[in-house]
């Protein structure tokens, strides 16, 4: 029996597919791009005399927030591609006022006859007092990088073969039964590499999925690979002996963390190819995993910590930072961590900017799940050259729990699928919305397009309780809003301020 698999690639610009051939079965598997770039050159495609036109004709607002009048008529890649301008327009100008610096060495920015000796201090300045001129920064680098890409040479499709049947283990001698049905497990894996072909990467994958009836989540880019499945033990194998005979990602088994679990414990295959494997916000180029801080094993950490703790509140150099979202580190955390409030990754580069002066001439001790978030949550922080020592736990609480399962993490460890927490202790740390009893089981708010998760006891959610807030409680099925507008997200600053 023939059981080679052959990927053939068209290399085109827009609707790609894969054609896939495993033993007497023919795949074809459209190739989901999500990279912003891939969605302008689409757009520009469609629309190429007429777009950056649109653009040069549009007013800057001096006297609007928002920025652009009609920016909100933009496609959500294009909006993206503005934001991002935006961005490095803000940069290069607060950038262009720094001085030599000050008398012990820290920088120093001059701008309106004013003398800034903080970054949030000068920050804070340029949004107030140069908004406009920001704006009309990045209306012109936008509209260069549009005419740049029509001008671009199109390129038109051929055809490229490419054998990848080394990267699919064997599989005829295993019952197909045993890769569907029996005890199984879920892996959480990631690794930083340089990825030239994440098309080829992300195609192989579903089909590797696919053929080991495994679920889950895997994000592949330009930067590397980040995924966590679920299947039966002897799938969950074959697929850990895939990524490590790779010989892109040089993987072992150790790199990955596995937990009780199965294909239920996600609803479906999602795979594709993003701009960044972890969405932090910013260009994986300019905020780089190989900035990131020192590693340290479960054993080093634990230790550290230990330091901390023993010192108690004489302790003022060194942080113990849980740089995930606050309804993960809500219920379960190190003890003596400092747990910002924020309800996306996306949003720690800002957390860092505004709280720059609890990290000034401090070591910091880093954590998450699984340490993905850690590799460049570390990077953006030693990129602000405030910190004496920035370090990082290998591995992340995952790992961690293998080895001190009694340490000083305590309660639960969320994760990012239908089980939504999984322990190796049995505190509990968090309290029932409704009746403040001790509670750490999340459920999804029961309201109608809301995605808020909610703590509520048996006895409460018996009584109806199951909404995650009173205001979701009391909107109507069929009124709900498709977005979520409640006390849950209104209350809660976007980025909190936790320097007194």
């Amino acid at each position: 029996m023939n059981r080679s698999l052959l990927v053939f690639l068209p290399v085109c610009e827009n609707n790609q597919y894969q054609l896939f051939r495993h033993s007497r079965h023919i795949f074809f598997v459209q190739i989901r791009y999500q990279e912003d770039e891939l969605a302008l050159s689409s757009l520009l495609k469609k629309k190429p005399k007429n777009m950056a036109a649109e653009f040069l004709d549009w007013e800057v607002d001096e006297c609007s927030p928002s920025g652009f009048k009609h920016e909100k008529q933009l496609s959500a890649p294009l909006r993206r591609f503005y934001n991002l301008n935006k961005r490095k327009s803000f940069a290069a100008f607060v950038a262009s006022k720094r001085e030599g610096g000050q008398e012990d060495g820290s920088p120093s920015w001059c701008c309106c006859d004013h003398i800034f000796k903080e970054d949030a201090a000068i920050h804070k300045h340029v949004a107030r007092a140069h908004g406009s001129e920001i704006q009309k920064l990045a209306l012109s680098e936008y509209s260069c990088m549009l005419s740049q890409a029509e001008e671009e040479p199109k390129h038109q499709p051929t055809n490229e073969r490419v054998d990848v049947s080394a990267w699919i283990p064997d599989m005829s001698h295993i019952p197909q039964e045993h890769l569907e049905k029996g005890p199984g497990k879920v892996l959480l894996y990631y690794r930083y590499c340089q990825v030239k072909e994440p098309h080829v990467i992300c195609a192989w994958q579903r089909t590797l999925c696919e053929l080991l009836h495994l679920t889950g989540k895997v994000r592949v880019a330009t930067e590397g690979i980040n995924g966590t499945v679920g299947g039966t033990h002897v799938a969950t194998d074959l697929y850990v002996q895939a990524m490590c005979l790779h010989p892109l990602f040089s993987m072992d088994k150790e790199d990955f963390k596995t937990s009780d679990g199965g294909p239920e414990c996600f609803t479906g295959l999602k795979v594709g190819v993003f701009k960044e494997i972890v969405p932090m916000g910013l260009d994986p180029d300019i905020v780089s995993y190989q900035l990131a801080g020192v590693h340290l094993e479960p054993a080093e950490f634990h230790k550290e910590v230990e330091a901390l703790l023993a010192e108690g509140d004489s302790c003022n150099d060194t942080v113990l930072l849980d740089c995930r979202n606050f309804y993960e580190s809500k219920i379960g955390q190190f003890t003596r961590c400092l747990a910002p409030d924020i309800r996306k990754f996306s949003y720690f580069p800002d957390y860092v900017d505004q709280n720059l002066e609890l990290f000034r001439d401090k070591k910091v001790l880093m954590y998450c799940t699984g340490g993905i978030r850690c590799e460049r949550g570390s990077a953006y922080l030693r990129s602000k050259e405030v910190c004496k020592e920035v370090y990082q736990l290998k591995g992340g609480i995952h790992k961690y729990l293998e080895e001190f399962p009694d340490g000083f993490y305590r309660g639960k460890l969320f994760v990012f699928d239908e089980r939504y927490t999984i322990s190796s202790n049995h505190d509990v740390i968090s309290s029932c919305r409704y009746c403040g009893c001790p509670w750490d089981q999340y459920e999804l708010c029961t309201t109608q397009f809301c995605c808020q998760l909610v703590l509520s006891c048996p006895a409460c959610r018996s009584d109806t309780h199951t909404a995650c807030c009173p205001t979701c409680g009391s909107k109507g099925q069929d009124s709900a809003p498709r977005k979520e507008e409640c006390e849950c997200t209104d209350g809660r600053p976007r980025i909190p301020q936790d320097v007194k």
